[in-house]
């Protein structure tokens, strides 16, 4: 059985672009929800993707729905898939991997299995992944879900989410998230500019940022 449902309306472009400029692990300093686990792993080094989340939900060793999704790729989508607890079959190598690129794909989310890695590193395509299997799925045409709302990483992505990810790991945002989430990240990663140019003239870093002092004050207190 498939269950086929319409594509959602992309993130705008400009909430896209702010929250590229944010990295995952400087967004975790101040939010401890929608990140997928950390088995969740870019397979690819030196990239980082914000784009709108396209869900399918395949099963065993049927792909079916990854074949079917790839005609409906859109420039800035981010395939996230649920692979409803297979761990064995890859659910992308590198043929799917290059038909999503050209579609305009940004990358590809399995919470499962993907194979191929060496053409993945030709194609340039980041895969975020729990491993590498060289048991691959087939077209089965058994069942599939497309842009249902799904699980990855241990979170619930809805087709239309924000996806940031890089090699720290991957974050699920509402579209409604992206600004106050983006900005207070980016004002932090240029905090930090000036925090390391401080170590980098002699000061050290818990003078800086007030540990000494914090603990300093608790010590005092407990005589």
């Amino acid at each position: 059985m498939f269950d086929i449902q319409p594509l959602p309306a992309p993130v705008a472009p400009d909430l896209l672009a702010l929250l590229c400029q944010a990295e995952p692990a400087t967004i975790g300093h101040v939010r401890h929800t929608g990140f997928m686990d950390p088995g969740m792993r870019g397979l690819l080094s030196g990239h980082r993707i914000a784009g709108t989340a396209v869900t399918i939900r395949c099963f065993g060793p049927d792909t079916t729905i990854v074949h079917y999704a790839l005609g409906k790729l859109r420039a800035g989508d981010v395939l996230v898939i649920d692979r409803a607890g297979d761990h064995r079959h890859a659910a992308c190598g590198g043929g799917v991997a290059y038909a999503a690129r050209e579609a305009g794909c940004l990358g590809i989310i399995i919470d499962g299995m993907a194979t191929d890695i060496d053409e993945l590193r030709d194609y340039g395509v980041p895969v975020w992944a729990r491993g590498l299997s060289p048991v691959t799925g087939k077209r089965l045409f058994l069942h599939g879900e497309f842009c249902t709302p799904v699980s990855c990483g241990g979170v619930t992505v809805t087709p239309g989410d924000a996806i940031l990810a890089d090699e720290n790991g991957v974050l699920v945002l509402k579209a409604h998230e992206i600004t106050a989430a983006a900005n207070r990240a980016i004002e932090m990663q240029q905090a930090e500019k000036k925090t390391l140019a401080r170590i980098k003239a002699g000061e050290r870093m818990p003078d800086i940022n007030g540990t000494n002092a914090r603990i300093a004050e608790i010590v005092a207190t407990q005589k």
